[in-house]
């Protein structure tokens, strides 16, 4: 379980939150809401101050890129860093057999980044983070800029996920995709999380 208590930065309320797993939540609220700075102030993106811990294990016992690796963050506009799209996965063959569930051919890895729509993109950045296997998935917007057909993939695979016990904490403004893919619903507004709406 992912265990919140006070977790506060600029801009954000101190806010408390219990995530179990094979639980999805969804944060729900208007653009400037605070729904970022609270997914990026979990991952220890950017500098707050609170008790946090997956499993009693604290953050601050291990590293960034410790606690990322089993609470892992996916932006809206996920970043790159090299060429193609293959070179972002440690374990290429991995990537590869996730693409059809999202919608993508398996040469989408010998694709150059710069070639791929935003909607292949995210689906790639999201498999990218799939093949980490998290214990925790904080997802910034997943199904922004797809189609109806890509959405329901998403959704799919996520939902799959969720039932072999990931936690999944997502924001979006989509009021039917909360509904749909979360079992509880959260709010931000003006920085401060609210509600617990099942």
């Amino acid at each position: 379980m992912l265990r919140i208590r006070g977790l506060t930065r600029p801009g954000l309320a101190p806010a408390d939150l219990d995530l179990a797993d094979a639980e999805a939540v969804a944060l729900l609220g208007a653009s400037g809401a605070g729904k970022t700075l609270l997914l990026r102030a979990i991952a220890d993106l950017d500098p707050n101050a609170g008790e946090v811990s997956l499993d009693a294990a604290r953050r601050e016992s291990m590293s960034g890129p410790a606690w990322r690796r089993r609470v892992t963050y996916l932006a809206a506009e996920p970043g790159w860093w090299a060429a193609r799209a293959g070179e972002h996965f440690p374990d290429p063959a991995a990537g590869r057999t996730l693409l059809p569930s999202l919608g993508l051919p398996e040469t989408t890895m010998e694709r150059r980044v710069a070639e791929l729509s935003t909607g292949e993109r995210h689906r790639l950045a999201l498999a990218r983070v799939l093949v980490q296997s998290p214990g925790v998935m904080l997802l910034d917007e997943p199904t922004s800029g797809l189609d109806q057909d890509t959405v329901k993939a998403v959704e799919a695979v996520l939902r799959a996920r969720v039932a072999d016990g990931l936690g999944l904490l997502f924001s979006t403004h989509d009021e039917d995709l909360a509904r749909r893919l979360g079992q509880r619903t959260l709010r931000m507004r003006g920085g401060r999380l609210s509600g617990n709406e099942s």
